[in-house]
């Protein structure tokens, strides 16, 4: 019987040919993710495909470790949404004369564009998230910018789906108040 090749890890051996085959491994994933993440953002204004390289380039660049592949996919997600914010302001600088700026021809539907303020607070909110409860941080990557359900959350992290299911409830409670410039 042939060897069977061995999950990608990112924590031993060759940890840039590991990252590769993990990206080549999950590619459809991150391109479902990329999708995803722009049908919510049309604003940003580039294809998935550029998104999900662009994400690519970042995780290549940086040493780091992921003991599960949601960790992975949820890091992805927080890289792919700093992208999208930075694409919106500079397409937002590009709209007030800042320059020329070749870009593809979008032939998606127009979605009603999103203020690059408006995300970017929901940006900064997350990270305060993540700063202040990683485990509900988590919970919205997965939930949110990956798509998955309560119970596919559960499986991954090895808990109950009614404490992801309350992970999630605290989490946009915590979100809303930040957004709503409540003290917490």
């Amino acid at each position: 019987m042939p060897d069977q090749e061995s999950p990608p890890q990112c924590e031993s051996g060759d940890s840039a040919a590991a990252r590769e085959r993990l990206f080549a491994t999950l590619y459809a994933e991150l391109r479902r993710l990329a999708d995803r993440q722009l049908h919510r953002n049309a604003a940003a204004g580039v294809s998935p495909t550029t998104l999900l390289h662009e994400t690519y380039l970042d995780l290549a660049q940086r040493d780091a470790v992921f003991p599960d592949r949601a960790r992975f996919l949820g890091y992805a997600a927080r890289v792919m949404r700093g992208l999208i914010i930075d694409f919106v302001r500079e397409r937002k600088a590009l709209k007030r004369g800042a320059g020329f700026h070749i870009t593809q021809l979008d032939t998606h539907v127009a979605a009603p564009e999103r203020d690059a303020t408006e995300l970017s607070r929901l940006s900064d909110a997350l990270d305060d998230l993540a700063t202040r409860d990683p485990r509900l941080a988590e919970v919205v990557d997965l939930r949110y910018f990956c798509g998955y359900s309560f119970a596919e959350i559960a499986v991954q992290r090895g808990s109950s789906e009614r404490t992801v299911q309350r992970d999630w409830e605290k989490a946009r409670l915590f979100l809303y108040a930040q957004l709503q410039g409540e003290a917490l």
